[in-house]
């Protein structure tokens, strides 16, 4: 078989106050053929697990464009259209190709463009022909639409949040696929909709045991996947919101009826599903009041799901309670940055932190900081073994808490964010990280609690409030109590 393999990946909130450009993809990693090689991130270790697989089977396999952005607002038309043509012209060049292995997100939203994943498939699906298979892994933060699922012939998500099981995912994919290709397995697809918005971590009740019961409906005679679909409730667009995905082989019925199963077996959880998290005022109380390390996380102003990274609100709580013997970070402000660099380590003066990007920004702290470290080329421990680039960064102290500022927006998913600059954790009593989920992998080590903390931002949890636009069915949960009347 001839394999072809490439990926477009960011992730968009439609609310954040600027467009994703050219420059987000040079930030993220923009790899022409090369990803395999020179990546760092979750695309080189997918590409390679593609690459090795396909070439222990006697495959051939080529390597097209990877590129990957933070999340952020929408991808600008000719950006996105450059991307994707230039892997459509490379499979088009390069085929035929027996298979297509894609590594996207699903929640990319372009200027004029909703769903960047059904665009680019449906174009390499004309450029391939009907008897290409295309098969496509996605994050379960996504928005999976029908249009998608027509066009392409296996569509498998990650399982886990965080999202430490894209490896096992490109494996299964890549069976799926060239299972199809050489006439072993007809896959037919089916999707259920929930009807709800949410935010779905899955270390935990009821979440676990959902994963528990998707993994053994793989077990059945005649399922092939299984994969929940969270949805991105900051990504307005007609197909946002949560979904169940099962494929079944040869048989539409049994996928579909499975998925139903599955998928009311979330829907009757929806009111424990709910995020329920303590204010800001609330989680330093428990924090100071129980032994060992605290771990909080800023989830509203969460770079991961396109927030700026910029709030210090959760900062500036932490130093009127006179909060010692803490951490805080990371902070995007390449500005600071530079005023540190500036300065070099050891100074100390006065900076203004934060509050630059918009209303979601909140109010600038003004702080009297002492440089502390400089790394120019700051990265942190990603997600799975991936490297994560944080750009410049400094560390700078201020009345006791010691705060890690960066130049390239991302959210803190390791301890080395905090350590690769210098920060020691032992003896630790809090600290703050800027991320939703992402960061319990990383921490759980150090944490004697991990507590997720309602704080101010862009991202906020109050899915029934959201203010969508393009979304314009809302008879959906929470918003309204039973969207399918089956209770």
């Amino acid at each position: 078989m001839r394999i072809f393999s490439a990926g477009i990946i960011t992730e968009t909130n439609t609310f954040a106050p600027w467009p994703t450009g050219m420059r987000g993809f040079q930030e993220g990693g923009l790899f022409h053929g090369n990803a395999s090689r020179d990546a760092e991130g979750m695309e080189s270790q997918v590409v390679r697990i593609f690459r090795d697989l396909a070439q222990a089977d006697g495959h051939t396999f080529v390597e097209g464009l990877f590129a990957t952005a933070q999340p952020s607002g929408p991808t600008l038309q000719r950006d996105w259209e450059s991307l994707r043509d230039e892997v459509v012209g490379a499979a088009s060049e390069q085929g035929p190709f027996d298979v297509i292995l894609l590594l996207l997100h699903g929640a990319m939203v372009a200027t004029e463009c909703d769903d960047c994943e059904a665009d680019l498939v449906t174009r390499l699906r004309e450029a391939g022909g009907p008897h290409t298979v295309i098969g496509v892994e996605l994050d379960p933060h996504c928005h999976l639409s029908q249009a998608l699922l027509d066009v392409a012939d296996a569509v498998i998500l990650m399982k886990e949040y965080p999202h430490t099981d894209y490896v096992p995912r490109a494996r299964e994919l890549y069976a799926l696929c060239t299972a199809q290709a050489a006439g072993q397995v007809r896959p037919r697809s089916a999707l259920f909709d929930l009807r709800m918005i949410g935010f779905y971590p899955t270390g935990a009740e009821p979440m676990a045991g959902m994963l528990h019961a998707m993994r053994e409906a793989e077990q059945r005679p005649g399922i092939l996947s299984v994969s929940f679909v969270h949805g991105f409730p900051w990504g307005d667009t007609a197909d946002t919101g949560s979904k169940m995905l099962v494929i079944a082989h040869g048989s539409q019925e049994l996928a579909a009826r499975t998925a139903e199963e599955l998928g009311m077996h979330i829907y009757r959880q929806r009111e424990a599903l709910l995020p329920r998290m303590p204010t800001i005022d609330t989680a330093l109380d428990e924090a100071s009041k129980m032994p060992g390390l605290s771990v909080l996380a800023d989830t509203a102003d969460n770079p991961g799901g396109g927030a700026p990274g910029d709030n210090v609100s959760l900062l500036r709580a932490m130093l009127a309670r006179g909060v010692t013997q803490a951490a805080f970070g990371a902070v995007w402000d390449p500005m600071a940055v530079q005023a540190c660099v500036e300065a070099g380590v050891g100074a100390s003066f006065q900076l203004r932190l934060g509050g630059k990007c918009g209303v979601a920004s909140g109010a600038a702290l003004d702080l009297p900081v002492t440089v502390r470290a400089i790394r120019e080329r700051h990265d942190q421990v990603g997600l799975g073994m991936s490297r994560c680039q944080m750009g410049t960064s400094v560390w700078f102290d201020c009345a006791g808490v010691d705060v890690v500022v960066n130049s390239i927006r991302t959210q803190v998913f390791s301890p080395d964010a905090f350590t690769g600059l210098g920060i020691d954790l032992d003896g630790k009593r809090l600290v703050a990280v800027k991320s939703s989920n992402h960061f319990r992998a990383g921490f759980a080590p150090l944490a004697a609690r991990m507590i997720a903390v309602a704080t101010t931002g862009a991202i906020q949890m109050n899915f029934a409030e959201i203010d969508y636009q393009r979304r314009r069915d809302l008879h959906f949960f929470p918003r309204v109590h039973d969207p399918l009347a089956r209770d």
